[in-house]
């Protein structure tokens, strides 16, 4: 993580300094900087050669100061609940190693103060936002599959980039530009990269692999056989490039020149390939080694539905109605009717029949498909959604296993890391271990439930679940575990979906490419948002 902050340039750190809703005064010749937040204040300065470690110290009456911390990185996020709220701080940081004249960095002055409800969801939307700003690899501009604050890299894919990840955090950046995070070109120049990465990077009929090496664009094995196209995360990753698509087609020579670009690489996807020579239904992959011997047909109902709806939308390569209805909806076998705490299930959850599965699956096909009034003969999606939501909410504060720290603002199981790995936690099968981004992603369905979490984790948690990309991806108070990670699947539907509820830019983005509202039509579905 030393790399990623080093790697930010000047004009993008002040930009990212610009937002927050506190001052900072200078006192004297400064090398510091310091925005103050509710209950933490975040520090940077610059790197000094020769230097082994800096430290920081801090005062609340510009006399006594006391040390707070020492580390080798170049910026702190200081929490400061130990000292009260409401503050006025001054902070100083010593270079240890330097020579004596470069050893004292300067003091700055700066405030906390207590926030608005928006004033949170503004903070954790941006800090979750710089996952995909800041720790984007710097060659390719894709998210990284995984960043872990500890260094502790598996499988050394520290250069790993992930396409569905990457699809999501689009959605993220484009909130960036209409709050003012980054100008409308900084957006897209990055995206200009990430585009020409996309057209020179390894397809397979058009469908990008799940892992890259962001230097090359050669794919990553996901498994042993999983060496090819994968349909679904190439779903995931064009669900956000068309939002990018209608967000810059109607502006300057620049801004449609991407547009265009994008265009085509929507254009060469090859959905029809993906059914196998004409099955009615989509098959998740196809390797050139291996060919089709992953053999997993994309049956509902799970993650997968936004396939379907760019297959069939697609302009060059589309599916029959056919392989909709009798391979995703097996023909009706989709549909189920079953109850638990009190709301309904439509939809027949593979292998989570009773009670919903992860609840990303609320999320991911849903971050530019609007499931407000989309209805098909199978399900009404947003209510399917909600109760959803609501069904793994009540798991978690009707507690069966009587895990600590599970309630009503702390609640929410979905994929993520847990104690031994990584597990796609549900109702049932609940382990113990909490996912920021369940309840965060949710707050279009549950926005007052979701709040509570989001202000529990932020106010009672603070340090050990909040870092510089937001809330870290789990955390298990039964197993005081408070792994300081983040996975790109579960930081990117936090922006898209806090946005989608706060104003709905990535569903009204998504939504108005023509050819998604003929792609509906032509699947039965009815949208009326």
């Amino acid at each position: 993580m030393k790399k990623h902050a080093l790697l930010i340039g000047l004009s993008v750190l002040m930009t990212v300094l610009v937002f927050a809703c506190s001052s900072k005064e200078e006192i004297g010749e400064s090398l510091i900087t310091a925005k103050g937040y509710d209950r933490h204040v975040e520090l940077h300065w610059p790197s000094i050669q020769g230097v082994d470690s800096y430290e920081i110290w801090a005062s609340m009456d510009g006399k006594d100061f006391t040390k707070r911390a020492s580390l080798s990185d170049t910026m702190y996020m200081d929490f400061v609940n130990d000292l009260g709220q409401n503050l006025q701080l001054q902070y100083k940081v010593k270079a240890v190693g330097a020579s004596p004249e470069a050893e004292d960095l300067g003091i700055v002055q700066v405030s906390t103060r207590d926030f608005t409800e928006e004033e949170l969801i503004d903070m954790v939307q941006y800090y979750t936002f710089r996952y995909f700003w800041e720790g984007a690899e710097p060659v390719s501009g894709l998210a990284p599959e995984r960043i872990h604050i500890d260094g502790n890299y598996p499988q050394d894919d520290k250069s790993v980039v992930t396409t569905g990840g990457t699809g999501f955090g689009i959605f993220g950046i484009i909130a960036a530009i209409d709050r003012g995070w980054i100008t409308r070109e900084q957006g897209r120049l990055r995206f200009e990269k990430m585009t020409t990465f996309l057209e020179n990077a390894d397809r397979y009929h058009g469908v990008w692999p799940h892992w890259l090496y962001g230097e090359t664009g050669k794919g990553k094995s996901f498994s042993n056989k999983d060496n090819g196209g994968d349909l679904v995360e190439s779903a995931f990753l064009m669900q956000g490039l068309l939002a990018v698509r209608e967000y810059y087609k109607s502006g300057s020579d620049a801004d449609q020149k991407l547009a265009n670009r994008i265009d085509q690489l929507w254009k060469d996807m090859e959905w029809d390939w993906y059914t196998q020579g004409g099955h009615d239904v989509l098959y998740w992959h196809w390797s050139p080694t291996h060919e089709w011997e992953m053999n997993f047909p994309l049956e509902g109902y799970n993650e997968c539905l936004i396939t379907y709806i760019l297959a069939a939308s697609s302009p060059t390569h589309t599916i029959p109605a056919s392989a909709y209805h009798k391979g995703w909806a097996r023909s009706g076998g989709i549909n189920t009717d079953v109850e638990a705490y009190g709301y309904k299930l439509k939809l027949k959850h593979n292998g989570s029949e009773k009670m919903g599965g992860p609840l990303f699956w609320a999320h991911y096909s849903y971050l530019g498909l609007n499931p407000k009034g989309l209805t098909d003969q199978y399900a009404d999606y947003w209510e399917e959604n909600k109760n959803h939501t609501l069904i793994n909410r009540a798991w978690c504060v009707e507690n069966p296993e009587d895990y600590k720290g599970y309630g009503e603002d702390l609640w929410g199981l979905t994929a993520s890391y847990t104690v031994t790995g990584y597990n796609a936690h549900r109702p049932g099968e609940d382990l113990g271990v909490i996912s920021p981004t369940a309840a965060l992603s949710s707050m279009p369905y549950t926005p007052k439930e979701s709040i509570k979490v989001l202000k529990n984790l932020y106010y009672n948690y603070g340090e050990k679940v909040f870092g510089r990309y937001g809330f870290y991806d789990a955390l298990s108070p039964e197993a005081d575990f408070y792994p300081e990670r983040y996975l790109a699947i579960d930081q990117g539907p936090i922006v898209a979906m806090i946005e989608n509820h706060r104003t709905g830019l990535g569903w009204n983005l998504f939504m108005g490419a023509p050819e998604i509202q003929e792609g509906l039509k032509k699947l039965g579905f009815t949208s009326k948002p």
